[in-house]
């Protein structure tokens, strides 16, 4: 099990990885959206946003009310390592049971062109 430590680092390198997608496809898919990522098995939940900018910053403080987050993920802390180190395939870990997404349809439509 990865510690909360190494979450936030993943979770800052995901967002790293999201700035180098090229401006055309963030234009075309990029909607500003609340994040949540809840970490099962530490019972710690990040907030972020993905905007134009970027993805992130991520924060283990809501901004305001956590209920309001428009992308909910749920994932275990060694799943969420290797999504980010690229161990783990996002389509399989969804299709899996390991990750679980809570949004809209279009929502999970943009998202699926980025990840």
């Amino acid at each position: 099990m990865a510690t909360v430590d190494e979450c936030r680092v993943a979770l800052r390198k995901l967002g790293e990885q999201f700035d180098e997608l090229d401006k055309e496809s963030r234009a075309r898919h990029v909607v500003d959206r609340s994040i949540s990522c809840h970490v099962s098995d530490l019972g710690v939940t990040f907030y972020g946003r993905i905007h134009h900018g970027g993805l992130g910053p991520f924060d283990d403080l809501p901004p305001g009310d956590a209920r309001t987050a428009n992308v909910k993920l749920t994932i275990g802390s060694d799943d969420l390592i290797a999504l980010v180190n690229g161990e783990l395939d996002m389509g399989r870990a969804v299709f899996g049971g390991r990750v679980k997404i809570d949004a809209s349809f279009g929502d999970l439509m943009r998202l699926r062109k980025l990840l």
